[in-house]
């Protein structure tokens, strides 16, 4: 796989799980960014595999016509020696022709026969010396041509490897992103995992899968039975980590609340689980906010009830894993996305220049 597949890989399964735990209009937006990556993905690679393939074919081409430029210079050459060679017999014959003339009255039957023959054979180097301009010129036209062609090729690789390097480095330059947040991705998780060693062993779990960075607490360290108050170890749990995460601008935190597949009995505010997952999101958003200073705009509340378990069994220890809180940590894409966009943008300029491109989409888009 080559390094450009394997970016656009990696950005597509970052983008690709964005979705699966955020509120719906969050989801889709992610979702539609996702896909127009996907399709510029796809274009930006077939794009460099054509102009790729299009440089070595117009190597090729200037390589077999700067040879038949030599060639054909060889043959000028020779043929305008030939030409020379002739033309100056031809004016030696043109003379002695003068002078036959001016002697022929004066000359004997013997003579004038003499003078025939000389006259013959002075026509046919005239002739012989009409083919070789015939074909000086011919010679000469061509060469002309195939400079003119091989000009025009050298200038269309000269174009091509200027916006093949041009592609080149904004790949490198993606690259280099997606490693930098990978990279940051991984110190984060090493500071949330230091933050909170004390509760590596009261159902508290660091991980970092996707891109993306899940700090998972059981809802017995946060809650009391059915309650949507957090409780005073839960409490300091979460205010470590906030204090970890409010030196984080480049990150979105989304708070997602998970019940087990009990139904609720309540008959106050909480009347069933999707209830009781959006308030326990809920508590914890508010209670990082009281006690940190993350910026508001990067936190999300959701409650995503007992439908995304993570222990489908339905005994007694299962049930207690899929009570829990998940603060779900995503890097800020939207410089990635903004390269995107401009070389979707030079895509489809290239396009509108040059119709081949156009016709070659059907084939960019297949499935690789």
């Amino acid at each position: 796989m080559s390094r450009f597949m394997k970016l656009f890989v990696v950005v597509g399964l970052v983008l690709a799980f964005l979705g699966s735990c955020v509120p719906q209009k969050k989801y889709a937006e992610l979702q539609k960014n996702y896909e127009k990556s996907e399709a510029e993905r796809g274009y930006l690679s077939g794009a460099v595999k054509d102009l790729e393939t299009e440089k070595n074919e117009l190597k090729a081409q200037v390589e077999k016509l700067t040879k038949d430029l030599d060639e054909l210079s060889r043959e000028h050459n020779d043929i305008k020696q030939d030409h020379d060679l002739l033309k100056g017999k031809y004016q030696k014959l043109e003379e002695f022709k003068q002078q036959l003339l001016a002697n022929q009255e004066k000359s004997s039957a013997v003579n004038q026969k003499e003078n025939q023959k000389l006259l013959k054979e002075m026509i046919r180097a005239q002739e012989d010396l009409q083919k070789k301009e015939d074909e000086l010129n011919r010679k000469e036209a061509e060469l002309n041509k195939v400079a003119a062609q091989l000009d025009g090729y050298k200038a269309d690789l000269q174009k091509l490897e200027k916006d093949l390097d041009s592609r080149s480095k904004r790949i490198n330059e993606l690259e280099q992103m997606i490693a930098d947040k990978d990279a940051a991705v991984r110190a984060l998780k090493d500071k949330i995992t230091n933050a909170l060693l004390n509760f590596k062993d009261k159902g508290l779990t660091v991980t970092q899968k996707n891109g993306r960075i899940y700090v998972s607490m059981e809802a017995k360290l946060l809650f009391p039975s059915g309650s949507t108050v957090v409780n005073a170890e839960g409490k300091n749990a979460l205010v470590q980590l906030s204090k970890v995460l409010e030196k984080q601008s480049d990150i979105t935190i989304l708070v997602e609340g998970h019940t087990d597949i009990d139904p609720m009995s309540g008959t106050g505010l909480i009347k069933d689980n999707w209830d009781l997952s959006v308030m326990r999101s809920t508590s914890v958003v508010k209670l990082m906010l009281n006690n940190s200073k993350i910026d508001a705009s990067l936190l999300t509340a959701a409650g995503r009830g007992q439908f995304v378990p993570v222990d489908p069994a339905k005994t007694a220890a299962a049930k207690a894993k899929n009570r829990r809180i998940e603060i779900i940590l995503t890097p800020n894409l939207d410089q990635l996305f903004k390269i995107l966009d401009e070389e979707a943008q030079k895509l489809g300029a290239s396009k509108d220049e040059d119709p081949d491109l156009e016709e070659s989409d059907d084939d960019v888009n297949k499935p690789e």
